[in-house]
């Protein structure tokens, strides 16, 4: 890798706060836009805003979706402001529109639903404790996967039943938790001592590691299966839910706003869709002529 890339991810996970999940995505879109520079015999300093717009029109040509095309766009804007932090230049990237993103309602499960991916996890698996867990505290808090997998003992008040979550950008956020979730959280407890190695990490794998995002992803997925719901589940699909239904049983968008760490209201207030059974239960309830 070009020393230049390798120092590009280390800024972005040490300065920049961002998770393993977006640095790994913001390197793969550097190191795909210098594979396309090589092919074109362009140098990264000789090129120009034109090159910029004809890269633009090469990531369209590929098919690939608005929301894709401009987070590549992000990704190499950051890209060369980095590197303009030793030289004085134009960055390439400054006055290039960024595509306007498909707007879709983010997917999540109903009610019934997560009673029935509760009821999957396999009681026969030695690490089903855990894997509770995971589910309960996903879909409890909101809390990103990355988050998640971050947690350590000293971040857990169990007698307050909070939990100090340090999100994006290193900024850190109290999340309540229930009873559901301590419960699992008590019944784990006494796995994580006997197998745990040499890490405050809360969640461990099965050789007492530290359990990994892909391993989130692995242990829902195996109970998304079981189920026969749908053939892939990710784990943001549980902060989705976990907004959807605080909103529709009332909650304000700047309690959720704050829940789920986001920076501006606008983002949470994607969530403010409500479930067609909701909708209906809704106007039965209110509507005089109902």
């Amino acid at each position: 890798m070009d020393q230049r890339v390798e120092d590009f991810s280390r800024f972005l996970r040490l300065e920049k706060g961002f998770s393993d999940h977006t640095q790994t995505a913001y390197v793969q879109d550097v190191l795909h836009f210098m594979e396309y520079l090589s092919q074109q015999h362009i140098g990264l300093d000789s090129f120009v805003y034109r090159d910029a717009r004809g890269y633009l029109v090469h990531l369209y040509d590929q098919k690939l979706t608005r929301s894709t095309v401009s987070r590549k766009i992000s990704s190499l804007k950051t890209f060369y402001r980095f590197l303009q932090l030793d030289r004085d230049a134009v960055n390439p990237f400054d006055s290039l529109i960024h595509p306007k993103h498909e707007k879709y309602l983010p997917q999540f499960f109903y009610e019934e639903e997560i009673e029935r991916l509760f009821a999957e996890v396999n009681q026969g698996r030695p690490f089903h404790v855990r894997d509770q867990l995971i589910l309960e505290v996903l879909y409890a808090t909101g809390i990103r996967v990355s988050e998640l997998v971050n947690l350590q003992l000293t971040d857990l008040d169990e007698e307050m039943m909070l939990l100090k979550v340090l999100g994006k950008g290193n900024k850190e956020r109290i999340v309540p938790f229930g009873s559901f979730a301590l419960k699992s959280l008590r019944e784990y407890l006494p796995l994580r001592r006997q197998h745990a190695k040499d890490h405050d990490f809360l969640l461990i794998n099965q050789q007492g590691g530290p359990l990994t995002a892909r391993g989130v992803r692995y242990v829902l997925n195996d109970i998304i299966k079981r189920t026969g719901q749908v053939s892939h589940i990710h784990p943001h699909m549980l902060r989705h839910t976990f907004a959807t239904h605080l909103l529709n049983e009332g909650a304000d968008l700047r309690t959720v706003q704050d829940l789920l760490g986001h920076v501006n209201l606008s983002t949470t207030g994607r969530y403010t869709h409500v479930t067609k059974e909701h909708l209906r239960q809704t106007y039965l309830n209110a509507h005089p002529r109902a």
